[in-house]
């Protein structure tokens, strides 16, 4: 595939965000042309595109996978498998949420539960302590609870609230 200055700069960019987010750099350029590629694309291709080693692009698509974010199809006379990413804007960022909330913000949860239930039984831990994490349990509660009653939304619902946006803090009290 033929990179453009405004391809690789796109693909490049996408790393360093990638970087950011705490995602291999590898793993996002490789998602970042897989997003702009017209077609699916073989391992070989994509290495050899990004100049990339070989074995990266396999972690980079098994990492992905593994997010749900790539898929393998084939091609007739070609024994080599070939990916391609979500297209689909919304379909990508609901794959990342859900990744992230079952990755990180479930086992979180957990976590301050297990945490919560040895500090009311240690008789040690103060009690201001003990109110934060609760507190930090209950508001993730709440915002994974909200997350999941949106979830659930047909996508047009999801996209009309998202339309909405701030809109919607008009019809809400005001903060004193």
């Amino acid at each position: 595939m033929h990179l453009t200055p405004a391809l690789r700069d796109f693909i490049l960019h996408w790393g360093e965000m990638g970087a950011r987010w705490g995602v291999n750099r590898s793993v996002a350029q490789v998602h970042a042309l897989l997003f702009i590629s017209p077609k699916p694309l073989p391992a070989d291709e994509i290495a050899e595109t990004l100049s990339i080693a070989r074995s990266n692009v396999s972690t980079a698509i098994r990492e992905l996978q593994s997010w749900k974010m790539v898929k393998v199809s084939r091609e007739l006379g070609d024994r080599r498998d070939h990916f391609t990413t979500l297209n689909d804007l919304f379909d990508l960022v609901k794959a990342v949420v859900e990744g992230r909330r079952e990755r990180e913000f479930l086992p979180t949860m957990e976590a301050l539960d297990t945490v919560l239930a040895e500090a009311k039984a240690d008789g040690e831990t103060p009690a201001e302590a003990r109110e934060r994490i609760a507190e930090m349990l209950e508001t993730m509660r709440l915002f994974d609870a909200w997350y999941q009653e949106v979830n659930r939304l047909p996508r047009g619902a999801q996209l009309a609230l998202l339309k909405a946006g701030g809109a919607v803090s008009r019809y809400l009290p005001k903060a004193g």
